[in-house]
């Protein structure tokens, strides 16, 4: 079944700021010409693909839809630059599913290295970002462990180390007696969303036990470092981002030499890879020197309790 690129360029831009009326203006086209494409683009594929809403959402159907029309665009992309063709339609955007702390530590550094491209990143938890690629709703996906995800190029980049941390204050309160099941399951911890398991597996690693401590939810990475320099809870955080509180004193490990390692992977659609080739080898460049092979590394403890 074809689809009109025209119909699916108002799907994609709908979808992407939220409303017709913005699509519009980007397309340079009036609200009731977007209104023709949708319903004439869900009448050739016989399924709702839009909820109108404030903002617009897409309906499973319609996000892999779009999803589509930005594949299409990517490969479109790559045939224009390997004909040496002159881009007339602007750079091609590649939508891509990663963890909150891939993009607070080193991710933004990869991206930096690529020409030709716009980013359409999606955030969500470390272990849920396979899950936008087995949906088909994007094009690559950093994801956690070596499962590749059927139909995906593989590449498994490095480990993202991660430590319990807590600012010096919060750990005489709590963990005085030490860092055990019952001080564990009583100390605040700091959890970026309901999908967040980081700190449980720490808990179960260190005791052998599944614990669920009262958690503050906080989406943001930097936000975790603040949250734990303030006082407010434990999280685990990457290294990366808590080195310099480490140093200085204003956060210390709960106990030393008790990292966290989390393997990532970067995977990308096979019939995509090798548009996105670039971008492939900005990722594992990058990240050679961002995260750690299997050996362990010497961790900044400060001046702790």
């Amino acid at each position: 079944m074809l689809l009109d690129p025209i119909h699916l360029s108002a799907l994609s831009s709908i979808l992407r700021h939220g409303s017709f009326d913005a699509a519009a203006d980007e397309l340079a086209v009036t609200p009731s010409a977007i209104s023709q494409r949708i319903k004439a683009l869900e009448d050739r594929v016989g399924a709702a693909l839009i909820h109108r809403g404030t903002p617009c959402t897409g309906t499973p159907a319609g996000l892999r839809i779009a999803q589509h029309a930005e594949d299409i665009g990517l490969l479109e992309s790559r045939l224009v630059q390997e004909l040496t063709l002159k881009q007339a339609t602007g750079p091609a955007r590649v939508r891509i599913a990663i963890p909150a702390d891939v993009l607070a530590t080193w991710f933004i550094d990869a991206m930096a290295l690529v020409d030709g491209l716009l980013f359409d990143l999606v955030l969500d938890d470390q272990d849920h970002s396979a899950e936008w690629l087995k949906r088909g709703e994007v094009s690559a996906a950093i994801t956690v462990g070596g499962q590749p995800v059927s139909g995906c190029d593989s590449f498994a980049l490095g480990n993202l180390r991660y430590i319990a941390t807590a600012s010096p204050d919060f750990i005489r309160q709590w963990f005085s007696p030490g860092v055990n099941e019952q001080t564990l399951a009583s100390a605040p911890c700091l959890t970026f969303n309901r999908k967040d398991s980081l700190q449980r597996s720490w808990i179960a690693a260190q005791t052998g036990r599944r614990i669920t401590p009262p958690s503050h939810y906080l989406p943001s990475s930097q936000g975790f470092v603040d949250a734990a320099i303030a006082g407010l809870g434990w999280g685990m955080n990457p290294v990366g981002l808590v080195r310099p509180a480490l140093e200085d004193g204003r956060l210390c490990p709960l106990k030393p030499n008790a990292p966290l390692d989390v393997p990532l992977t970067w995977q990308v659609g096979r019939v995509l890879a090798p548009a996105l080739a670039p971008l492939t080898a900005a990722v594992r460049k990058v990240a050679r020197d961002a995260l750690l092979p299997e050996q362990s590394q010497h961790l900044p403890s400060g001046q702790c309790p």
